[in-house]
């Protein structure tokens, strides 16, 4: 590629690419960080609601240090028009979700990088390079002897390493060595979400693809409505869809998977995964559910528009855009000419009534519930009664504990000895309160007093119930009036 043309195709990257568009954002900080928080685990989707919630409570902690005048809907709404969210219809219920386009989870894996700078040439990425060439190269080889040659150096490598175990010879890796190939390993986790986000972007495109050739195809080239018609799956059949049936049915198989899953268990175990991080250890223990997870998803995907281009065809709405199309075109056609004789600004003698509402997404709108401004019945003035003292101080004591008649008993017994224990006070002064009266004298003991966790007492009381009841606590003491 030349140097024009090169310089060319990174002007139309620049100017049409989301993700250059993010990274270029001057917001880039509040995008990258929210997003990420919310929806940058694999798989990530999130109902719109829930969403717009979660982000205006970190949108008030980000406007101590940043201008942010707007809510969380209209910053998600100008990121989705940018290219950085995805709108799907919730499954299972009315709404709607939002989760990261494949070009937001590649610029959040740049920022990424550059926060935390990995390691570019390590002995294990040479290693894993050299074995994937050397596995290629032996794959590929037509030349039978030279195959056999490659096996059977791999079975002597293998029998030679079976009898030094045998004899106790067992080496193992370094720690430095083993943490530096588990993070190549999780490089390439974290790659993943993009990768499947970019799985499901080249579906949709390929599906608009499909679709636009259904509705342009003419007698002299349909052959891709006639597999249709033939029952043939044109997407999931695409050199895309087959590189991810392949995957999807490796990831599902339920013997690899437990193997993989036993493989991690065991790395996990090992005296090296304790010096990663949290974040680290969490994402390989979940591998496989994300795989599994993200898989599904995909594939839900792959299946969704396949039936709809299968029902696109077999409906014959094709021909009702095909009608359509050629009248747009007419229209076009008849208003080349005209604009040389017609100014567009001429009064043509018609009206056209234009809608005034303005076209948003369903979501948006609230049902009026008359029960919302429902107050219920008028109050009526209650009947004069006579008030019990006692009974009103009944239910006040009901309601919250007794501080003054507890602090009271506490210093009366202080008077006659000291110091004085929680069960020496509840031996001599009931508690009236149950089991409220012991929390709050255990409460007041480790505020005011001297917790001995040497030695142990126990309490006895009397519920509200009036049943007995023990209990075994460290020894709370008492040694000076609570003022």
């Amino acid at each position: 590629m030349s140097t024009v043309s090169k310089a060319l195709a990174i002007q139309r990257m620049v100017a049409h690419d989301a993700t250059m568009r993010m990274l270029r954002a001057d917001s880039i900080p509040i995008i990258a960080s929210l997003l990420a928080a919310h929806l940058g685990r694999p798989g990530a989707r999130m109902a719109t609601d829930e969403l717009f919630e979660r982000m205006d409570a970190d949108l008030e902690l980000l406007r101590d240090h940043f201008d942010l005048p707007r809510t969380a809907r209209a910053y998600c709404d100008d990121w989705r028009g940018a290219g950085f969210l995805q709108r799907r219809p919730a499954s299972g219920a009315r709404g709607e979700t939002l989760e990261l386009s494949s070009e937001a989870f590649q610029a959040i894996r740049v920022l990424d990088q550059l926060e935390e700078p990995a390691s570019t040439v390590t002995q294990s990425r040479l290693l894993s390079l050299a074995q994937a060439i050397k596995s290629l190269a032996v794959d590929t080889d037509p030349d039978a002897e030279r195959r056999l040659a490659a096996l059977r150096a791999e079975r002597d490598r293998i029998d030679a390493e079976i009898e030094r175990v045998q004899h106790g010879e067992v080496s193992v890796l370094d720690e430095r060595t083993a943490l530096e190939r588990a993070t190549d390993i999780l490089l390439q986790v974290r790659d993943l979400p993009a990768d499947f986000a970019g799985v499901r972007a080249r579906f949709e495109t390929l599906n608009h693809d499909l679709r636009e050739r259904i509705l342009h195809a003419d007698e002299d080239d349909r052959h891709v409505l006639d597999d249709v018609f033939r029952g043939v799956d044109l997407i999931e059949s695409s050199d895309e869809g087959q590189t991810f049936s392949g995957f999807a049915t490796l990831i599902r198989d339920p013997e690899r998977s437990s193997a993989l899953e036993g493989d991690l268990a065991a790395v996990l175990e090992r005296s090296f995964a304790a010096t990663m991080s949290t974040d680290d250890r969490r994402t390989m223990r979940s591998l496989v559910r994300d795989l599994k997870s993200n898989s599904r998803d995909v594939h839900l995907v792959l299946t969704e528009f396949a039936r709809g281009l299968r029902r696109y065809v077999y409906s014959q709405d094709f021909q009702r855009d095909r009608a359509l199309r050629d009248s747009l075109q007419q229209a076009l056609a008849a208003a080349g000419p005209a604009a040389r004789s017609v100014r567009p600004t001429a009064d043509l003698g018609r009206e056209l009534e234009l809608s005034s509402l303005r076209l948003s997404t369903v979501g948006e709108l609230v049902l009026h519930d008359p029960a919302d401004y429902d107050t219920g019945d008028a109050l009526a003035d209650a009947a004069e009664s006579q008030l019990d003292l006692e009974a009103l101080r009944a239910i006040a004591r009901e309601g919250e504990i007794d501080f003054a008649e507890l602090i009271d008993n506490v210093n009366a017994e202080l008077a006659v000895t000291s110091p004085v224990s929680v069960g020496d006070v509840l031996r001599r002064r009931p508690a009236t309160q149950g089991l409220g009266s012991v929390v709050v004298l255990l409460s007041l003991a480790s505020t005011y007093g001297h917790v001995d966790g040497r030695e142990v007492e126990q309490l006895i009381w009397r519920g509200v119930d009036d049943i007995e009841r023990r209990a075994v606590v460290s020894q709370h003491l008492f040694q000076e009036a609570i003022v």
